[in-house]
């Protein structure tokens, strides 16, 4: 299957949510009030995002983007 070619600014802000949501599992029990506003904000973003609607893509599609997200994240990981 050939990945859809996903708006850059689209794929900036689901790294951020990954990114935030990946912060906040590991804060722990401690002050996380901005970590969960942020990751509000992302979420409100990403599914509002104008692609969406303009692209007709569906729930697959939003699964594909965070999918191809957390890949890269993982080979980043790997090459470091």
């Amino acid at each position: 299957m050939t990945p859809r070619p996903f708006p850059a600014d689209l794929v900036r802000t689901q790294q951020a949510w990954t990114a935030t949501y990946t912060a906040l599992a590991a804060a722990g029990t401690g002050s996380t009030t901005v970590l969960r506003r942020r990751l509000l904000r992302l979420s409100v973003a990403l599914w509002w995002h104008p692609w969406w609607a303009a692209s007709g893509a569906g729930p697959a599609a939003r699964i594909e983007l965070r999918d191809l997200v957390i890949a890269e994240r993982v080979e980043g990981v790997r090459a470091a």
